[in-house]
């Protein structure tokens, strides 16, 4: 029986041509010379060669198709959030006295707060330059919105306009201490109790520190006594600043009395749940949770001129004249600012 013709196919041609090998039925004048290698040779200077079909990428070539879809720097962005994790889960990062945590509040808390700021309230600010570029100030600012809103975007306003990056201490309320979680983010973010003592300490200590001396009268008055400043209450806040001799720093805050229009108050369910006031809007609680979210409004946030405290003498932290007639100024210069943002105001969400 006479041998089987083998009969070569396209393919196994092509993986002849692939690897430089001439099939035997080709040509003598068609092959390739011993002068000319099948494929280009690696670079002499030790450098990749271009990826193309039929090799990997290497470890030094570039992924355009991975920059694209993650962004460029994604992997440096990985290796941070990375390292970011093993020192939480490690324990091997600091706080301060007041349970400050300086890395987390810039890299968690500021990212999560920073689109509200940004993108839903579109926060404008002015007169940054009028807080001071080192050493201690109280920030004094207005206080509104039903849920105090204000003083997350006056802390983020703070930090991201600041020349030097500055970080707002706020002081809060009891209150805000003894919710589960909310309590312990507040002590994180570098907030305290708004008691003279922690003031004191955190402005000896050069902190910039926040006061809303309206408290829950402001944060919690009707939609009809909006933009109307409620008493600054007995002058505390004018005292401490006496005493550490920091400048006061006006500040008003045009926005957020619109992002829950408080129509009522449910008094009695307020004392039961041991609440300062329980809110009623045209949205909450008959919507239930979508009733929470606020109104996309847009904010103004102004710094004023800076009132100096250091030239007054030793004791005149216990005058109560001088107390009154700083707080009058105090107040007086938040509300004239108020009234001339909201002249200028073209509408309230835009």
């Amino acid at each position: 029986m006479p041998d089987a013709k083998v009969i070569p196919f396209d393919d196994d041609r092509a993986r002849r041509r692939a690897r430089g090998v001439p099939h035997p039925s080709t040509p003598p004048e068609e092959r390739p010379s011993a002068a000319e290698p099948a494929s280009a040779p690696e670079p002499v200077d030790g450098s990749p060669r271009e990826p193309g079909p039929g090799r990997p990428a290497g470890p030094g070539d570039e992924d355009p198709w991975l920059d694209r879809l993650l962004g460029a720097g994604w992997d440096r962005r990985a290796a941070a959030g990375l390292s970011f994790l093993r020192r939480r889960l490690t324990g091997e990062y600091a706080v301060d006295a007041f349970g400050y945590d300086a890395e987390l509040t810039g890299q968690v808390l500021m990212s999560l707060m920073r689109p509200v700021y940004e993108k839903y309230f579109r926060v404008e600010v002015r007169g940054v330059g009028n807080l001071p570029a080192e050493g201690g100030a109280l920030v004094v600012a207005n206080h509104s919105g039903t849920l105090p809103w204000d003083g997350l975007m006056l802390q983020v306003a703070v930090h991201d306009h600041h020349p030097a990056g500055r970080h707002l201490r706020l002081l809060a309320a009891d209150l805000v201490f003894t919710l589960p979680v909310v309590g312990e983010l507040a002590r994180k973010a570098g907030h305290t109790l708004a008691c003279a003592e922690d003031a004191g300490r955190l402005l000896a200590g050069g902190d910039l520190v926040g006061v809303m001396p309206e408290g829950y009268k402001g944060v919690g008055k009707p939609f009809a006594d909006r933009y109307k400043l409620q008493r600054f209450g007995r002058g505390g806040f004018v005292s401490t600043a006496l005493r550490g001799g920091v400048p006061i720093v006006p500040c008003s805050i045009v926005g957020a009395e619109e992002i829950y229009p408080m129509i009522g108050n449910a008094k009695t369910l307020a004392r039961v749940l041991g609440l300062p006031y329980f809110p009623l809007t045209p949205a909450f609680p008959w919507l239930g949770p979508l009733g929470a979210v606020p109104l996309p409004t847009k904010w103004t946030i102004e710094f004023g001129e800076p009132i100096p405290t250091d030239g007054y003498a030793p004791g005149a932290a216990d005058d109560p004249m001088l107390m009154f007639d700083l707080t009058d100024q105090v107040r007086e210069t938040i509300q004239r600012t108020l009234y001339q943002l909201l002249v200028r105001r073209r509408s309230v969400f835009f």
